[in-house]
């Protein structure tokens, strides 16, 4: 999937030279986290989120202290050298820059202008709806041999017994002679499906007793 399918591309932003005090009412109004900080051409030159603002904000011992604050420009609180990414790159990516460098939102950049906007909200709904969580279903997880074949030997059962796929996961075992396959499958009761692995030679690692969905 890429993220032109997912982000928003009705994004608010700001110019460097909007006050705290405005940056503050968008994000209250809008029930956002942050504000792109573009020029008069759109280029992305920073960014401001909610905790920038809470930052700068008097605590609450000290509510009417500096206020001025307040009228200052979010060009003196935003983030600059902003991590962006392009519209036809892909969630997958996406969610590792996510989790690589700790941050709530990414700014899609095409030809140097602002486009829209994806937030870790959005990568985690979609990661959601790939994996087929979201959708009545049971996982299995069987361990096989690390050769060529073994994913379509197992997807043949599966078909061969009237059950749908929704997705497959590969993941690496502790013995690099062996992988996991993790099968979400459209089914609530997925004990009859074990059993026929388990007759066949199969490990089946999740779920395991007494294998309910």
């Amino acid at each position: 999937m890429l993220i032109e399918q997912i982000m928003t591309r009705d994004v608010i932003t700001l110019d460097a030279d909007a006050t705290i005090k405005e940056a503050m009412r968008l994000i209250e109004l809008h029930k956002i986290k942050h504000i792109p900080i573009v020029d008069e051409d759109h280029h992305i030159i920073g960014i401001v989120s909610d905790r920038d603002i809470r930052d700068a904000s008097p605590s609450i011992f000290h509510a009417t202290d500096h206020l001025e604050d307040f009228h200052k420009p979010v060009s003196t609180i935003m983030k600059r050298g902003v991590i962006t990414a392009h519209p036809l790159d892909f969630v997958e990516e996406i969610s590792n820059i996510f989790y690589e460098h700790h941050i709530g939102c990414l700014p899609i950049i095409d030809s140097g202008r602002l486009v829209g906007l994806i937030t870790e909200k959005d990568v985690l709904h979609t990661l959601v709806e790939l994996i087929g969580a979201n959708q009545p279903s049971s996982h299995i997880e069987i361990k096989v041999e690390n050769i060529t074949g073994k994913l379509a030997d197992i997807a043949t059962i599966f078909k061969l017994n009237k059950v749908n796929i929704t997705s497959v996961l590969v993941y690496p075992y502790k013995d690099p002679a062996y992988k996991v396959l993790t099968f979400r499958v459209q089914t609530m009761d997925p004990r009859r499906l074990i059993a026929i692995l388990e007759e066949q030679g199969y490990e089946v690692l999740s779920p395991g007793e007494p294998r309910l969905s």
